[in-house]
């Protein structure tokens, strides 16, 4: 079964770096469009961004030019730099397959002002 776990979340100051990974076992990865999501208290879940099997990429408009993703497939991981953090990028943020009705327990970033 599809099984992903995050890491990499904490908490940084405003104009900071993180990095989130996000290991996958239980599907072909390398054919996979993943995506990271984010859920923020009182919100709903919202996209962040997706990278395609050929390693085009989206993002969505409040991420542009600060968040990058990223994949390897030979170690089954989807990336997510983030840089230039602001407070309201505060959430919990999950990766998943895009077909799959399946989520990680996800990682927390908190960004102080």
């Amino acid at each position: 079964q599809v099984q992903l776990v995050e890491s990499g979340g904490g908490l940084v100051q405003a104009g900071g770096s993180l990095r989130l990974s996000c290991a996958a076992s239980g599907i072909i990865f390398s054919i996979t469009t993943m995506g990271w999501y984010r859920q923020a208290p009182g919100k709903e879940r919202e996209l962040v961004a997706t990278i395609f099997r050929g390693g085009s990429t989206n993002y969505a408009d409040s991420v542009k030019g600060r968040f990058t993703i990223s994949r390897d497939n030979a170690k089954n991981t989807v990336y997510l730099q983030m840089n230039s953090l602001k407070p309201e990028d505060t959430a919990v943020y999950y990766c998943k397959a895009t077909w799959s009705p399946v989520w990680g327990q996800g990682t927390q970033v908190t960004v102080s002002s």
